[in-house]
């Protein structure tokens, strides 16, 4: 499939199911795009239509049953929309960091797809708020699903969720007083499972 390039490609193009609940124009929309009149469109579309398949029936469909309706904070990223977003200071990473993950369309270094989206659970904010603890959420994905990586962010515990082939199950936090990783392959705390840090969650979400 090429890049589209009339209404009607993009339409068919956004109109792409990638799960049950979820189609490709639900992880097209860029701020940065927007403002700076970018074109936030895959060059390959049938990899990102692959990487974003896998991001949806095997982390954000089970996320969503589990938990109630999950928002879209970011997703997918044109080479040229994120790294103007590095180059500006606009909390993207550079692109090679990003292939695989927020981009799509591009392989990482090792020759793998992978996808990320920066997500928000609603039903989850008003816990969040309340107690601070994000790490609820965090235990319960390690435990549950086949992430690869996830990076929480202050805002509604919003965080990036990646697949990836290869995945590697980190958790890294930029919420304060504990900014840092949480988890990693050789931490203590990577392995088995952590029910009791996401008990009280569960109480009270049902």
């Amino acid at each position: 499939m090429r890049q589209p390039r009339t209404v009607r490609a993009l339409e068919d193009f956004g109109r792409t199911r990638l799960s049950e609940s979820f189609f490709m124009r639900d992880f097209l929309y860029s701020e940065i795009a927007a403002i700076h009149g970018f074109q936030n469109l895959p060059d390959d579309p049938d990899l990102a239509i692959a990487a974003g398949t896998r991001l949806c029936q095997d982390l954000l469909e089970p996320l969503q049953q589990r938990f109630g309706r999950i928002s879209v904070r970011s997703a997918y990223r044109s080479p040229e929309v994120n790294g103007f977003g590095n180059a500006n200071k606009l909390n993207c990473a550079t692109n090679p960091k990003n292939f695989a993950g927020h981009i799509w369309d591009r392989q990482d270094a090792e020759g793998h797809m992978g996808a990320t989206a920066c997500i928000v659970v609603n039903r989850f904010i008003p816990y969040y708020e309340r107690t601070g603890d994000w790490e609820a959420m965090a235990w319960w994905v390690h435990d549950h699903l086949p992430y690869s990586d996830m990076e929480f962010f202050p805002k509604f515990a919003a965080f990036n969720l990646q697949w990836h082939e290869m995945p590697e199950r980190t958790i890294y936090s930029f919420i304060p007083p504990r900014r840092g990783r949480l988890t990693a392959p050789g931490k203590a705390n990577w392995a088995g499972q952590h029910g009791e840090n996401y008990a009280a969650m569960l109480a009270e979400l049902g």
